[in-house]
């Protein structure tokens, strides 16, 4: 039985699974991300000004640095990963993103990285990869609903 094949790093022809990726606008809340990074960092809290910040922000790189600073929402730990869920979700409806992924077949998805994230991705092969996991997650469910939507009934 052979290995599933593995990305490893969200750069290059992969780019888009980052949460960087920009344009990858996406509504949530009310509101319009330019990034899927922003919305997270935007829902890190109930305040709709931080928010509405956070959401002119030009990168999502800014946008990271701004959520750091904030003060959580005393739910975050217990909802930030199916806040994740709900963003990515949503930034695969996206038809250009969504074939992009679907493409990807059964590969696994880890998000290596330099910087020691071992709650989303892993470094130095340790690590919890949560972003990947999620990400595969939202593939077998966009699999799930075009394999419904092509089914032709039998009578």
């Amino acid at each position: 039985m052979s290995a599933r094949p593995q990305i490893k790093r969200f750069v290059k022809e992969f780019r888009f699974l980052s949460n960087f990726y920009m344009p990858a606008s996406v509504f949530f809340e009310v509101q319009r991300f330019p990034s899927s990074e922003h919305a997270y960092q935007a829902m890190k809290t109930f305040d709709i000004n931080l928010r509405k910040q956070i959401a002119a922000l030009p990168t999502p790189g800014q946008a990271k640095r701004f959520g750091s600073k904030i003060d959580v929402r005393p739910d975050w730990e217990e909802v930030k990963l199916e806040v994740m869920k709900s963003i990515l979700q949503l930034k695969f409806q996206n038809p250009f993103l969504r074939e992009l992924l679907l493409a990807t077949g059964d590969a696994e998805f880890i998000e290596e990285n330099v910087w020691g994230d071992v709650f989303w991705g892993t470094c130095k092969g340790e690590g919890l990869n949560h972003l990947g996991r999620l990400l595969e997650e939202v593939r077998e469910s966009l699999k799930k609903d075009e394999q419904a939507f092509f089914r032709i009934p039998v009578a």
